[in-house]
């Protein structure tokens, strides 16, 4: 169980689905620039510096609408750290807004506390679940996790990908009632 002051933080089982979700606020902006990082944002420089990280938000138009992996392979991320514990309970995704370049399918990594190793997200299996993403540029495509996660830190990790990493996001937030 998250401890919240709040009661509208679900308890989670193994069986849990979550009956409410509401946006972590990618879209809106209440996810601040400083929580959302990515694999070799050091090197975000020149051209690649309109492609920051916190353009990573769902609907997000005009120039630099996305972030824009620098590379394009197994090994970039995109972190997220939501300040405090939570339930996580889905992910949406789009691709860049002025270009023909999205994910196509993904991993989820998480974890409670900065200190602790990084989990997969895994199937019923064992494995390590792979969402599919996106097949266009503009369409939303919506992953829910069943079972939510307990997680202050969420990472995607894009497995595939069309011409290029990119992407626009939101993160869904379990309630157990509506807010």
């Amino acid at each position: 169980m998250v401890d919240k002051e709040s009661s509208s933080w679900l308890p989670l089982s193994s069986s849990t689905e979550c009956p409410y979700h509401r946006a972590l606020g990618f879209e809106s902006g209440s996810v601040t620039a400083d929580q959302i990082s990515c694999s070799n944002q050091d090197q975000y420089g020149g051209w690649y510096s309109s492609w920051l990280p916190h353009k990573a938000r769902l609907n997000n138009q005009g120039f630099g609408c996305t972030w824009l992996s620098k590379f394009n392979d197994q090994q970039q991320w995109l972190q997220i750290d939501l300040k405090e514990v939570g339930v996580v309970s889905g992910i949406l995704t789009q691709g860049r807004c002025d270009a023909d370049e999205w994910i196509t399918k993904y991993s989820v990594q998480y974890r409670t506390v900065e200190s602790l190793n990084w989990i997969y997200y895994k199937d019923q299996t064992g494995n390590n679940r792979v969402f599919y993403g996106n097949s266009d540029r503009s369409s939303t495509v919506q992953n829910l996790l069943r079972p939510p996660i307990v997680a202050r830190y969420v990472r995607l990790l894009p497995l595939g990908w069309h011409t290029r990493i990119a992407v626009r996001m939101e993160l869904l937030m379990c309630m157990n009632k509506c807010s």
